[in-house]
């Protein structure tokens, strides 16, 4: 590990992940999908072996890094997939919405669940997908939406965890992101 990136290697697939600096003293590996199809789809694959036989209807993200890796799940698992929307759009209808507080950004956001998406998974069994489960902010918008849907989370998955593992012993994740600290 250089000072600068962090190594990780998801099913045969290695990417340097650029180390950045949160706040003052703090930083974290910054993960970045889009666009990256070999590793999407190696995470995807690892991941969906770990979902199958948990009996999972919908798949739901939210916007945006995390829609490739559900877009694969939703093709390796043959189930639909549901994207929680930063902002809301006329066309959504009644929307759910939830704020939540990004690590990245340092600030609230609200995710919004479209009025169709809300039938889709309402009374199903649902997995909530990311990328980097790090502080939970938004895992918490995630199942606090999914409450006011009426869906049941049947489990939670990452393609990494970050910070605190004790904290998401329940995540299904393909590995673990350390977070910087300087003394």
């Amino acid at each position: 590990m250089s000072t600068d990136t962090f190594t990780v290697n998801v099913a045969g697939i290695q990417r340097e992940l650029r180390l950045m600096e949160i706040k003052p003293g703090v930083r974290i590996a910054i993960l970045n999908i889009l666009g990256d199809y070999e590793f999407v789809n190696a995470a995807s694959a690892e991941l969906a072996e770990l979902l199958k036989g948990r009996d999972i209807q919908v798949l739901v993200t939210a916007e945006a890094k995390s829609i490739p890796l559900a877009h694969a799940l939703s093709t390796a698992l043959q189930i639909p997939y549901v994207v929680l929307r930063k902002s809301h759009k006329p066309y959504m209808g009644d929307a759910l919405q939830s704020e939540t507080l990004s690590i990245t950004t340092g600030k609230p956001q609200t995710l919004y669940l479209d009025e169709k998406d809300r039938r889709l998974v309402a009374g199903k069994r649902i997995a909530i997908v990311d990328d980097v489960i790090s502080t939970g902010s938004t895992l918490q918008g995630l199942r606090l939406i999914m409450a006011k849907a009426g869906a049941k989370i049947a489990v939670e998955a990452a393609i990494f965890t970050e910070g605190d593992r004790a904290q998401w012993h329940d995540i299904v994740a393909l590995g673990h992101l350390p977070v910087w600290v300087d003394d």
